[in-house]
């Protein structure tokens, strides 16, 4: 890993990192941030591991975003609790259409594995941040094997799907204004049409309103949705996943805030609550 910058903090430290990734076939970066309690740790002053969160973040996002806008270090510090952000897609592959929309592409890899060409070489999100990444950042940094998911939009929808399809990977898992249901809006549907093919069967692995009535865990799931979200009654759809998990008696605690849109003022007020959500599930509170 290539140390590309650092920042301290809230007393842990900020850090960029650029990697090769075998999974992606190119170079990616992404970001963490260590609690003082592992800062400590990786300078040798205190043994130890802290767990991690894993963000998945949004449609044009990198991995910056997060970072700098959701207030998140201060409470991830006073808990341990160590956050890691990937990328959003491939970056640098330059594939023909590959940048003509923001839907679909650069910023859009939707935590899936790409079937069809020429996407299935490199758009393999879903491998990178369910295995490769956290095997490197576990092999390299202060952090151990005991992982959280969460996410925004299009990363919320990743970090569902992630969660419902490796029972006992995750100790819990959450998501701000989650594309719920994929299959069935127009962001998900030219995504997977464009990564998948045309066989719908297909799509039915990457939609966590399709996986919840077989998963084979019953993590409950923390989804904060605002009531002014543009994207609400277009491409979010959260009642198809509360009836879903209503069916099969799966938790799930979805919480509508009435006046909140889709941007980071929106997770930035509510990211703490979503910390100690998982912050119990890791025993740290």
């Amino acid at each position: 890993m290539e140390l590309l910058s650092t920042n301290i903090s809230f007393n842990g430290e900020h850090r960029r990192y650029r990697h090769s990734s075998s999974v992606l076939g190119c170079d990616m970066e992404f970001a963490v941030y260590l609690p003082p309690q592992a800062v400590a740790a990786d300078s040798g002053k205190m043994p130890g591991k802290v767990p991690v969160l894993y963000w998945l973040s949004g449609l044009t996002c990198n991995d910056q975003n997060f970072m700098q806008k959701a207030g998140a270090h201060r409470r991830a510090a006073e808990l341990g609790m160590a956050i890691v952000c990937p990328d959003t897609s491939p970056r640098g592959t330059d594939l023909p259409g590959e940048h003509d929309s923001y839907d679909f592409g650069s910023g859009a890899g939707f935590y899936i594995n790409a079937t069809q060409e020429p996407w299935a070489k490199h758009y393999r999100m879903y491998d990178y941040v369910v295995s490769e990444l956290p095997a490197l950042v576990e092999q390299a940094l202060p952090v151990s094997d005991q992982r959280v998911i969460s996410g925004h939009s299009m990363g919320g929808h990743g970090a569902l799907v992630c969660a419902l399809k490796n029972p006992g990977r995750y100790r819990s898992v959450s998501a701000f204004a989650p594309i719920c249901n994929p299959t069935a809006c127009p962001w998900g549907e030219k995504a997977f049409s464009g990564y998948l093919g045309a066989n719908r069967e297909e799509w039915a692995e990457w939609d966590a309103t399709l996986l919840i009535p077989d998963a084979p865990e019953r993590l409950k799931l923390l989804i904060d949705q605002g009531t002014a979200d543009e994207f609400l009654p277009e491409q979010l759809n959260p009642e198809a996943l509360a009836d879903a998990c209503e069916r099969v008696h799966h938790p799930i605690r979805l919480r509508m805030h009435r006046g909140y849109d889709h941007s980071y003022f929106f997770i930035a007020s509510f990211i703490d609550d979503h910390l100690d959500h998982h912050a119990e599930a890791l025993g740290l509170l």
